[in-house]
């Protein structure tokens, strides 16, 4: 990553590919590939990362992803994984809006995609939308392709509509709900789950409910994406307080003791699993390899694309899908921070009693202007606390439970 002064930041600078080649690491290969598949969107929420982001590049590129780049995405991903001799892989559908791109689109790049996969790899194909456009004829064409669908969702309307918003300011929690009735009705069976920004003036548990009307699958919680230099909403710069820890321990005590499991949580469950010595499964948090590319509109590949919170161009590999395969993206010096686990953290989170279950948070939200990505969380306390909380919860319940009679 590169300061507009020209200086280096890391993993840019400072992250030794060629010497980690030459002792034998090679990296995981993708098995999870994001589609822009439409680059602008039918709502402007106002913490977008997209378009209210420090990187606004998405005014350059088409507004959706033309023909000539479905085609040669599909080249790529078929070239990737007979490389890898892959079982399985995972094609995002996301924008923007995706359903923008409309149900002929929609059909013909699925239909692509899964034409050019050699037969004993499996697609699975989902997107992520903000609800607007599930009519009945769009679930429709979705089911017949099999497409997994999730939804975002920031709680009842109050919470959702502070943010959530058309263009001329008028609340979308409406329209969201429609959809997201249809899609829980008799369309369920492409239910995946719900996204839901965590918003400070939110009732934790109030919008914990509101989440599980509809029954979903999972809930994921979105910590609001920052750095260091533009630290997320009361999030104290200074390391002081744990604001987000309390409102998800809120939220955690809720969901936990429930007579009966309501949902899945992808963050609790994600931090039990790793209490418990499993792996992660997320890209949040943990310590495993995380497998995931971005194609833009434009046929551009790119990392992770919420580091568009951290500077314009920073989620850029210089790659496209006509001049460059995915196995080059690969040894992108952003792409092996992202899969070397410990050796990729900062020296306060390597000497962190957490560090395995923590991985130093969402790689996003570990930048500082000057320092790239070689830095704690902005969410530090707040990881800290929340992991503790749910840590000593468990430990309390395990030794009630072998203290209990007949054990």
């Amino acid at each position: 990553m590169t300061l507009r002064t020209g200086v280096p930041e890391w993993p840019l600078a400072g992250l030794d590919v060629p010497g980690l080649a030459a002792r034998g690491w090679r990296p995981v290969p993708f098995s999870e590939f994001v589609l822009k598949i439409h680059g602008r969107c039918n709502l402007a929420c106002d913490y977008c990362y997209v378009y209210e982001g420090a990187d606004q590049t998405w005014r350059t590129r088409p507004r959706a992803m033309p023909p000539n780049v479905v085609a040669a995405t599909a080249a790529r991903l078929a070239e990737h994984v007979r490389e890898h001799a892959l079982s399985k892989v995972t094609v995002v559908l996301h924008g923007g809006e995706p359903l923008l791109a409309g149900r002929a689109a929609i059909a013909d790049a699925i239909e692509r995609l899964r034409a050019a996969v050699p037969s004993g790899c499996e697609v699975e194909v989902c997107t992520q939308t903000n609800g607007v456009l599930l009519t009945d004829a769009m679930l429709t064409m979705l089911e017949a392709h099999g497409v997994g669908v999730s939804v975002s969702l920031d709680g009842d309307r109050e919470g959702h509509d502070r943010h959530r918003l058309h263009a001329n300011g008028r609340g979308s929690h409406a329209e969201v709900m429609r959809g997201l009735n249809r899609l829980a009705g008799s369309h369920r069976r492409l239910y995946r789950g719900l996204l839901c920004a965590i918003d400070l003036d939110n009732d934790p548990v109030r919008t914990y409910e509101a989440l599980i009307e509809t029954g979903p699958p999972r809930i994921d919680f979105l910590l609001p994406h920052g750095t260091w230099t533009a630290p997320p909403p009361r999030r104290p710069a200074d390391g002081a307080g744990a604001p987000y820890a309390e409102w998800l321990i809120e939220v955690f005590d809720r969901w936990y003791r429930a007579p009966r499991k309501e949902t899945g949580v992808r963050l609790f469950e994600e931090i039990l699993n790793l209490l418990l010595g499993a792996q992660s499964r997320s890209e949040n948090i943990g310590l495993s390899p995380v497998a995931m590319v971005v194609v833009d509109t434009d046929g551009t590949l790119q990392q992770v694309d919420t580091l568009k919170t951290s500077y314009a161009g920073a989620p850029e590999t210089g790659l496209t899908v006509f001049d460059g395969g995915f196995d080059d993206a690969l040894w992108h010096p952003g792409v092996v921070a992202r899969q070397i686990g410990a050796d990729a953290l900062s020296d306060t989170c390597k000497a962190c009693g957490i560090r395995d279950v923590c991985g130093g948070g969402a790689y996003a939200h570990r930048y500082r202007e000057g320092h790239g990505y070689l830095n704690p969380s902005v969410y530090c306390p707040d990881l800290m606390a929340l992991i503790g909380h749910i840590g000593r919860t468990v430990q309390r319940d395990l030794a009630l439970a072998s203290a209990a009679p007949g054990r």
